[in-house]
């Protein structure tokens, strides 16, 4: 499994190379060009914005903060990509996360391009006026590159709404009579911000997961117990039987993640771990996931960290240490939090049969290797935190019609072109030998080099 964008577009190709029916216009040496092109294209990004923002502290003090803007590919759309406001952002990162956007996008066919922001801070050592004027400063620092036609933000991990708000503000301040409500997504809704655009990534994160053993799985039963695969007698092992289900991290993606697995209908769970950056609790009976949600909106969304903070929850669990999530004993594990948790060091430890992927790379290349060829069933984070980008581009869509959905259509839409992705991903996946991830980036990689190819790039 690759680790870098320009490995996943160099295996991607190598697949793609003998398929006759992919680009069959181009022939022998014509073809080995053209690919090696395509390669040096999608493995590089457009451009790469570096800047110090300037900040003055209410202490007196003033910062240079760094702060990046990776563009990686527009041949779909307008480049598109959330901006991360953590300590542990750099420049490498965020070029990678700008590359998997451009990968995302194309997969669900989103009509945008890849791109990624960063600010290396952490939020929680600064003041609401101190992070306005980050916010200011960094939209004034890459006024030049962002626009709802050119590049269009998100929230990332440390922004949220309140962010994007003060952002499209500072946009409009800047550029007075230009289209200001599709420079941003991810708004509060009295703002310009669609319904359901919080909730979109958790509550896709897990209807990916239903959808392959519900809708998917359980209507091909008879199939896959016929195929010699062994992805497929996993997925055949999982049907109509409880899952327990443990969710790392507790924030937008994750408790929304877990109270839809709670709530569910279709599957029998039963959420029996949850984490944040400090505990996890574990109750093999089951954890009340509502009452969590609500003690967490009561404190700066931490979980409870120990009894008598349980008791004032209204739950019953025991307290662990938080990296005890990743080796317990449930059927899924949902990874909601950081990128790299389950890694070299770890991965044999694992006990998981499933595990989904709602944060960006949470599992390492080598962990990806070992669990894939265990048989261990990994719904990549290309597909399955792709409800977040999905519904920003539906505000977008409603930013410049001025026509708002409901909710529910909101995340009608979302579901149904998540469906079309999973019914098209689905049976390639359990039908040939690449694991899930690399079936994605196959099926990504193939509509990017074709519209390149259309659009005359190659020559």
């Amino acid at each position: 499994m690759a680790s870098n964008t320009g490995d996943i577009v160099r295996e991607s190709l190598d697949a793609l190379m003998n398929d006759e029916s992919f680009l069959p216009e181009l022939k022998s040496e014509e073809r080995k060009r053209a690919f090696s092109s395509l390669h040096s294209i999608l493995s590089t990004p457009n451009h790469i914005k570096k800047t110090f923002l300037r900040v003055a502290r209410e202490n007196g003090q003033v910062e240079r903060i760094p702060a990046f803007r990776i563009q990686h590919n527009n041949i779909l759309g307008p480049y598109k990509g959330g901006i991360r406001f953590h300590e542990t952002v750099s420049e490498k990162e965020t070029g990678n996360f700008a590359a998997l956007m451009t990968l995302k996008n194309a997969l669900h066919e989103v009509p945008f391009g890849g791109g990624k922001g960063g600010v290396i801070i952490n939020p929680r050592e600064y003041t609401d006026k101190e992070l306005n004027l980050v916010c200011k400063k960094y939209v004034q620092n890459f006024n030049e590159t962002l626009g709802p036609d050119k590049d269009i933000p998100a929230p990332d991990m440390g922004t949220g709404e309140r962010e994007m708000d003060w952002m499209m503000g500072e946009f409009k301040n800047i550029n007075p009579g230009y289209a200001y409500r599709g420079s941003f997504t991810g708004k509060s809704v009295i703002n310009g911000g669609s319904l359901g655009r919080k909730e979109a990534t958790g509550k896709g994160v897990y209807f990916t997961f239903r959808y392959m053993f519900y809708d998917f799985a359980s209507e091909r039963e008879e199939w896959l117990k016929g195929l010699d695969n062994r992805f497929a007698q996993n997925a055949i092992k999982q049907i109509d039987k409880q899952q327990t289900i443990a969710v790392q991290g507790f924030g937008n993606v994750g408790s929304v993640a877990a109270k839809e697995a709670q709530q569910c209908q279709y599957l029998n769970n039963k959420v029996v771990a949850v984490s944040d950056h400090n505990v996890m609790l574990y109750n093999s009976d089951g954890l009340d996931i509502t009452s969590l949600i609500d003690y967490t909106r009561r404190h700066n969304g931490d979980l409870p960290a120990d009894d008598e903070e349980l008791m004032e929850a209204g739950v019953s669990a025991s307290i662990h240490h938080r990296d005890d999530l990743l080796t317990v004993d449930a059927d899924v594990l949902i990874l909601a939090a950081l990128e790299g948790q389950i890694h070299e060091k770890n991965m044999k430890d694992v006990k998981a049969n499933v595990i989904v992927e709602g944060a960006n790379a949470p599992v390492t290349s080598e962990a990806d290797s070992f669990l894939s060829d265990n048989g261990v069933i990994i719904i990549p984070d290309i597909l399955a935190n792709a409800g977040g980008v999905i519904v920003s581009y539906l505000e977008w869509l409603q930013g410049r019609e001025t026509q708002f959905l409901t909710e529910q259509e909101v995340y009608d839409r979302m579901f149904d072109k998540m469906k079309a992705t999973f019914d098209t991903i689905y049976p390639q996946f359990y039908g040939d030998p690449f694991p899930l991830r690399q079936n994605c980036y196959i099926q990504a990689v193939m509509k990017i080099s074709t519209i390149t190819f259309k659009q005359g790039k190659l020559y």
